[in-house]
């Protein structure tokens, strides 16, 4: 039993065979997916393909690439949407200077503002963290002195620092297909030092699919791909990480039914 915690079922990618995918996915016993949000305005068709399916759920927030395309969302309009049984997590919101599609204060200030809502609500926020390490442990720092919220570093790709001052705040680990991939070293031993209560796997799909799918579009389903990659770099088992991921993803994802 597996959890997919982060895809993007709303994108044009799955649009011709949504059906088929999650039955895949659940066919490899993966028992919950989140469809993920990146812009607000999207928000009815995401909800749309949440409520399709009694195993997927979904977020609300805007992606930092968006951060000035949706500069007017308020933390208030966040947590409005929260109260749609089927919207379990704010963001995904965070920095991203690789890109840089959005302006940096731009992208704190939505930041700042999606944390906001995961303290009013209790929901998790998924944060987008990429090469931009210093400036959201920064941030997070900074905003849980001013009250804990939870949260989930997904994708994780940053460095040993990232993860521990992120579990240091009581925040959680998210490892993608990337920890399948040959030159992923660093991040393998990343992996190996998050806690084993604070670890999650997730897809990102359509991107960054596992081996040996590399090329290809990702999916649900290859969750178990990453998650047999994160147990040998635990070196551990796939048994013990998947009731370890799932554990983790229904605590800190505390609004989702719990399967039987």
């Amino acid at each position: 039993m597996l959890v997919d915690s982060h895809c993007h079922l709303d994108f044009p990618d799955f649009a011709a065979e949504r059906d088929a995918i999650v039955s895949r996915a659940r066919e490899q016993g993966i028992v919950r997916m989140v469809t993920i949000s990146t812009k607000v305005h999207k928000f009815a068709e995401i909800r749309g393909i949440a409520e399709a399916y009694d195993d997927v759920f979904c977020s609300i927030g805007t992606h930092p690439h968006y951060a000035d395309k949706e500069p007017d969302i308020t933390t208030a309009d966040l947590v409005k949407y929260t109260n749609d049984p089927k919207v379990v997590a704010i963001g995904e919101a965070g920095l991203d200077y690789f890109r840089n599609n959005s302006s940096v204060e731009g992208q704190e200030r939505g930041f700042r503002r999606h944390i906001a809502a995961a303290r009013e609500t209790g929901l998790p926020l998924v944060i987008h963290a990429r090469e931009a390490d210093d400036d959201v442990a920064r941030i997070l720092e900074e905003e849980s002195a001013r009250g804990a919220f939870p949260f989930v570093l997904h994708c994780f790709t940053g460095g040993l620092d990232l993860a521990k001052r992120g579990v240091a705040l009581g925040g959680y680990v998210s490892f993608s297909g990337v920890i399948t991939f040959k030159k992923s070293e660093a991040l393998r031993a990343v992996a190996a030092a998050v806690p084993a209560d604070r670890i999650l796997v997730e897809t990102d799909a359509p991107y960054l699919p596992p081996e040996p799918y590399r090329g290809k579009r990702n999916e649900p389903a290859y969750v178990t791909n990453t998650a047999r990659a994160l147990a040998a770099a635990r070196n551990s088992d796939y048994e013990t990480v998947s009731t370890q991921t799932t554990d983790n993803f229904f605590r800190l994802f505390s609004k989702v039914p719990r399967t039987s």
